[in-house]
């Protein structure tokens, strides 16, 4: 039997990996690395640190993310999480082909300097590498429509027609989830905020999962928090660790508005719902209604309750009110790329696309 696939796609806040045809990936884990001093030779270079996975609770002034807003930072700690995903599949399967999905905010040299860890460092047999955009409209089962991603690092968001992206209308915002970590970690611990600190980590984790949401409304949701007595609403307070409770304020509860408010919470413009819609309209008139019908929310922050139905609701009722328009949501969304490249990695459509080995040491000339 034909070794399975390990599909790896790896954000900006979260590394998932697993063998295609499965419905989610078998390791979801933080795209943190840390480096700590070797006790017998300590100092800041290479060959006097060790590098490990996540946090490390005796030293969590160590870690980093190896990728930021979409664009590799250091590729030593992106190699060191792939040689894990690729040791942890390979006890079952020594022999597998690897799919590795890229972020549209790759740099020129990004493709090359994958191929070289992966058949050089790592000893892949063959590799392709796939647009995550494109394999989270193919996870919805769709090949025309308008994917609006929203993760950790980035805001994307991609119109395609018969499968093929419609680059010159594509939109990449710079906000996202970890501004929504910001916005709380500043709010709620003020200028003792410190974000390798791991009780303010642990709190704000906490607060966006269980106690953030989006307003249909933004005025009327403040009017009414703001209007309940001290004390009176449990989902308005938190208990920290320390078992201190904190009073939340509205705009900390409300904080995932940013996505469609940003400039309550000084951040840059559009909305997610007017970069939906100037993506839209800078299509072809023709597409318009087609793209409309086939909107594809996606992403971890588009799991916040109230997200998908703000999304569509200001996209009838300020923008498309007279075309029909419809949302597509998951409930594997948070997974959408990851699904999709699963879905798409044995498809003969594909077989062109895969680089062997021998093909990569030939185009080296080795």
């Amino acid at each position: 039997m034909a070794a399975r696939t390990i599909v790896i796609d790896h954000g900006s806040g979260f590394l998932k990996a697993g063998l295609a045809g499965w419905n989610e990936p078998q390791m979801v884990m933080p795209s943190i690395v840390n480096y700590i001093p070797c006790r017998e030779n300590p100092g800041p270079s290479c060959a006097q640190r060790r590098v490990s996975l996540g946090i490390d609770v005796y030293h969590p002034d160590t870690f980093s993310h190896p990728i930021q807003r979409g664009r590799i930072l250091n590729w030593e700690g992106v190699e060191y999480i792939w040689s894990v995903v690729l040791e942890n599949h390979r006890r079952e399967q020594e022999n597998s082909p690897v799919m590795v999905t890229e972020s549209p905010m790759r740099e020129p040299g990004d493709r090359r300097k994958t191929l070289e860890i992966m058949f050089e460092l790592l000893d892949v047999p063959s590799i392709l590498l796939a647009d995550q955009l494109e394999m989270s409209l193919y996870s919805s089962g769709l090949l025309t429509g308008v994917v609006v991603d929203s993760g950790y690092g980035l805001t994307r968001v991609q119109p395609f027609q018969l499968g093929r992206p419609l680059a010159s209308s594509r939109k990449t915002l710079e906000f996202a989830g970890q501004d929504l970590s910001s916005y709380l970690f500043s709010s709620l611990f003020k200028e003792d905020c410190n974000h390798h600190n791991l009780f303010q980590l642990e709190t704000v984790t906490a607060l966006q999962m269980g106690k953030c949401y989006v307003p249909q409304h933004l005025g009327e949701a403040l009017d009414f928090l703001q209007s309940m007595p001290s004390g009176s609403d449990e989902n308005n307070t938190y208990q920290l660790p320390d078992g201190t409770p904190v009073e939340l304020t509205p705009l900390q509860r409300l904080a995932p508005e940013m996505f469609f408010s940003p400039q309550v919470f000084d951040l840059p413009g559009p909305s997610i719902s007017q970069a939906v819609v100037d993506t839209i309209k800078a299509c072809e008139a023709s597409v318009h209604q087609l793209l409309t019908s086939h909107v594809v929310a996606c992403g971890g922050n588009t799991l916040y309750p109230g997200f998908t139905t703000r999304l569509y609701k200001e996209l009838t009722t300020d923008h498309f009110s007279s075309t029909k328009t419809a949302v597509w949501v998951g409930s594997n969304r948070n997974f959408s790329v990851w699904l999709g490249a699963s879905m798409m990695a044995h498809l003969s459509t594909y077989k062109s696309e895969w680089m062997t080995r021998e093909e990569y040491a030939e185009s080296m000339g080795v």
